[in-house]
């Protein structure tokens, strides 16, 4: 499904404030996979979903997804194959428009426009049974103002219009640490349903190691732009925090210095 070979990015070349992000990241994901991704600051989590989405062009090397290399696509050309939720629970949305004018937009992501941009009856089924099974009462409030929603409302609304037309690869940024616990929790059960029940494959960054472990079926650990610990299936499941800073000591040759992920 995703293939990326030999892919190099440093910011700032030649300058102070250079940055080597990536250092020749090798990764492939299987159709249906769901890969958790952790590492310190600055080891290049974050730097392969904006790779992955064109955001910046990276420096040598190809991104493949689904047999279509899309190493040097424009960013707006990758739109239509990708679904993508951020921290920032604002940043998915339009919070001046309608719950059904948002959808509708998520639904039309890569198709021409026209003038006929009203919103269908037949549409309009599809948006309320699709929030339904956010089990939030949305589809009660389509003509309510997103701005309106709640931080985990606004999230799980997100999610849903990221999925909506079953993305080749669903990319999240640690879409729950702008989030309370308890939403938190909501919002990552519902993004591993979601995941299931469409049968996507997807990669989720995040900075909880016990969230890392208990969802999805691989792990994989980054350090200074490279993949250096890749785990799967059972022994995954059975993996413990204590586990995770062991191999990344083994792994890095250091230890792991990052309070924010411990403490989660």
């Amino acid at each position: 499904m995703l293939t990326i070979t030999d892919v190099y990015k440093t910011f700032n070349t030649g300058t102070i404030n250079e940055k080597k992000a990536l250092n020749g990241l090798n990764l492939h994901l299987n159709p249906k996979d769901f890969v958790t991704i952790i590492g310190g600051n600055g080891a290049g989590k974050s730097t392969i979903l904006n790779m992955i989405a064109g955001v910046y062009p990276i420096d040598s090397g190809s991104i493949v997804l689904n047999n279509v290399d899309i190493s040097h696509l424009p960013e707006h050309k990758r739109a239509s194959l990708l679904g993508r939720v951020f921290q920032d629970p604002m940043m998915g949305t339009a919070a001046d428009m309608e719950i059904q004018e948002n959808l509708a937009l998520a639904l039309r992501r890569g198709k021409k426009r026209g003038l006929s941009w009203g919103i269908t009856n037949e549409e309009r089924k599809q948006y309320q049974e699709a929030l339904a099974t956010l089990d939030l009462g949305l589809e009660h409030r389509m003509t309510s103002k997103v701005g309106l929603l709640s931080g985990g409302q606004r999230q799980a609304l997100t999610l849903l219009m990221a999925t909506l037309k079953r993305p080749e690869l669903l990319l999240l940024d640690e879409h729950t640490a702008a989030l309370d616990p308890k939403t938190a929790k909501n919002v990552l059960d519902l993004t591993e349903e979601i995941v299931k029940t469409n049968e996507l494959t997807a990669l989720m960054v995040t900075h909880n190691m016990k969230d890392a472990i208990k969802y999805g079926n691989r792990l994989i650990m980054m350090h200074e732009g490279q993949v250096i610990y890749d785990v799967a299936g059972q022994e995954k499941k059975s993996l413990k925090v204590a586990d995770l800073l062991e191999k990344f000591e083994q792994a890095s040759g250091s230890e792991f210095a990052n309070d924010r992920m411990i403490l989660a």
